[in-house]
């Protein structure tokens, strides 16, 4: 019998520091709930607004897979490990922290802001050599159908990571539906919609909602109205 969790937008954590503009769907940083610190291997779900020539410093992270999805403008990201490039909307980065890294990433351009998710799985495997990818989307592929992202086959459609983890995007017209049948038996899934309104088994979503299933098998997604929405099947155990 499948499980659910609803986490509604307005009831995300918030942190306007000016130059960032953050929405956390998970604990983080100042904001804590003791009910909303990770769902599965899913620890962080921010939704950040990254104002005009503004960043983050240089900072550390270590066994955290990182991915980061822009959804408007661009972020320049340098790392130790040599890395220096921009991710652009339409991109999808990853890094695999492992034995530990340090990074910074700002938004590079004087007069637009950049908004982006950023997400962070724990790793299947702990101390891995810490590796950087990133690749750039064809957007067609999400229309009216759901467009592999991320998975743990480096041969496979997307970026890879260290987890038995499927993330696709999906670009909906009203009223089309599909059919999402699970990779792995015993994951969950996280459902986060970007725009529009959709429903999962019945669900409503609205934008920025997310929602967490377990013990399923498929879930019938429609969208009420144009939609674009993220699907991340993650192992429920780390």
């Amino acid at each position: 019998m499948k499980n659910t969790v609803l986490h509604k937008a307005n009831t995300r954590g918030h942190a306007n520091h000016g130059w960032l503009n953050a929405y956390h769907s998970f604990s983080f940083a100042s904001w804590y709930n003791p009910e909303r610190v990770q769902f599965g291997t899913l620890r962080v779900l921010n939704d950040d607004t990254v104002a005009a020539g503004m960043g983050f410093g240089t900072h550390p992270h270590d066994n955290m897979e990182i991915i980061t999805i822009p959804l408007e403008g661009d972020l320049a990201h340098k790392d130790s490990m040599g890395n220096s490039a921009t991710i652009k909307t339409g991109d999808v980065q990853v890094m695999s922290a492992g034995t530990g890294i340090q990074h910074s990433e700002f938004n590079p351009n004087a007069d637009l802001q950049t908004k982006l998710f950023q997400i962070w799985l724990f790793p299947k495997t702990r101390n891995v050599t810490p590796r950087y990818q990133q690749i750039t989307l064809d957007a067609t592929e999400q229309k009216n159908n759901f467009a592999q992202i991320l998975s743990p086959n480096a041969d496979d459609a997307g970026v890879w990571i260290h987890q038995d983890a499927w993330f696709h995007l999906a670009d909906f017209d009203k009223d089309f539906s599909k059919t999402y049948e699970l990779k792995k038996e015993g994951n969950g899934m996280y459902v986060f919609v970007i725009s529009g309104t959709i429903t999962v088994d019945g669900q409503e979503l609205e934008t920025r909602d997310g929602l967490g299933i377990t013990d399923f098998e498929t879930l019938d997604i429609k969208a009420t109205s144009d939609a674009k929405f993220l699907l991340m099947e993650i192992p429920m155990e780390h």
